[in-house]
């Protein structure tokens, strides 16, 4: 699916005029044009699915690991990846947003940069936080064959720190366990803070 600019800058003309402004004044002519531009890059990941981004950036090295047993805890944890999303609700900014990604390999490693590279691609579509979370360790999954993926995620929310009700300083953490995190969490928690 690829992003309808046109139709976005016809609509950001509508917005300021339903605002009373006058979307030909000086400071508004190019505002659709500007507008249209950024979605496109800040909605990037809206044209790909997950299994797309997990092509994208399925980048492995094969490495004899030994972690393909039970007994072992190796894990691999990349932290404070920096996002930022818009919230589906309000359209509202997600920001100061931090990722932690955790798995435990199964024969494969992924290269580092795709863990944030995959982070940045998620958030890159209209989300909720929760989801996020979510995407980010499917799209793990699918790269690296490992069910034992783990996803922290801190962030602020301009729809409840800039409008309702106002709280500048509240954040949200959320977290997708899966495979052995789901009983085993303890491992992973020591990393978050």
């Amino acid at each position: 699916m690829a992003i309808d600019t046109e139709a976005i800058k016809y609509h950001v003309r509508g917005i300021l005029e339903a605002l009373g402004d006058n979307p030909d004044r000086e400071g508004l002519k190019e505002t659709p044009d500007r507008v249209a531009k950024m979605y496109e890059e800040v909605f990037e990941g809206m044209n790909y699915t997950n299994e797309e981004i997990a092509e994208m950036f399925n980048k492995t090295f094969s490495e004899n690991l030994d972690t393909d047993c039970s007994h072992c805890g190796d894990m691999v944890v990349v932290r404070d990846v920096d996002i930022f999303s818009y919230c589906e609700h309000h359209l509202a900014l997600m920001y100061d947003m931090k990722v932690t990604v955790a798995y435990i390999p199964h024969g494969k490693v992924i290269g580092l940069s795709k863990i944030a590279r995959v982070a940045d691609m998620v958030a890159k579509r209209l989300q909720l936080q929760e989801r996020i979370g979510s995407d980010i360790a499917d799209i793990i999954t699918m790269i690296t064959g490992s069910e034992d993926v783990a996803v922290y995620i801190e962030g602020c929310h301009s729809c409840m720190t800039a409008r309702g009700i106002c709280k500048s300083n509240t954040k949200t953490y959320t977290q997708t366990l899966r495979g052995r995190f789901q009983n085993e969490s303890n491992g992973f928690m020591q990393w978050r803070s």
